[in-house]
C-alpha cells in the first residue's frame, strides 16, 4: 500500500516539474501571431521587440503562445528568443533602488514599457533591468512575465 502511495507522490512531483512555465521574448521588430500554425492562416495582429511570451504549445517551426493580456495565437519559433523579459502591466510601476517601499525611486515606468528580468528578489519584488542601464526593483503584482 505505502508503495503504492510513494510512486503516486513521485508522478505527481515529476509532473509538477514538468509543467513549469516557459516564459521567452519575442525577438525581433514585429512578429506577426497568427490563428494557427501556417503562413497561410489568418493574421492576429502584430508584437513588437522583447515583449514577453509564454509559451504553451511547441509545433515544428511554431510556438503557440500566450501573451500578458491572455490572448492565445501562433508565432514562428525563428522569432523567438531565450531572453526572459517582463512587461509593466499597471497604469504607472516605480522602479525603486531596493525590494522595499521606501526605497528612492529611480525610474517611473509606464504600461506596457518592457524590462529584462534579473531574478526574484524578495516575496512580492522582482529584480528587472531597464533598457537605459538602470537596474532595479518592481513590485510582481505590476508585471507581467514571472
Amino acid at each position: 500500500m505505502w508503495r503504492r502511495v510513494l510512486v503516486a507522490l513521485s508522478l505527481i512531483a515529476a509532473t509538477g516539474a514538468a509543467l513549469a512555465i516557459d516564459y521567452r521574448s519575442v525577438g525581433v521588430p514585429a512578429a506577426i501571431l497568427y490563428d494557427a500554425p501556417s503562413q497561410q492562416s489568418k493574421k492576429i495582429y502584430l508584437i513588437r521587440e522583447l515583449t514577453p511570451v509564454e509559451v504553451v504549445v511547441r509545433l515544428d517551426g511554431w510556438f503557440k503562445v500566450r501573451d500578458a493580456e491572455g490572448t492565445l495565437a501562433w508565432i514562428e519559433s525563428r522569432d523567438i528568443v531565450d531572453r526572459r523579459t517582463l512587461v509593466v502591466t499597471a497604469a504607472k510601476a516605480e522602479l525603486r533602488e531596493a525590494d522595499n517601499p521606501e526605497a528612492s525611486v529611480l525610474l517611473e515606468l509606464g504600461k506596457w514599457v518592457a524590462v529584462d528580468f534579473v531574478e526574484s528578489a524578495s516575496p512580492g519584488w522582482v529584480k528587472v533591468r531597464h533598457r537605459d542601464g538602470a537596474v532595479g526593483y518592481l513590485r510582481s503584482v505590476q508585471v507581467w512575465g514571472l
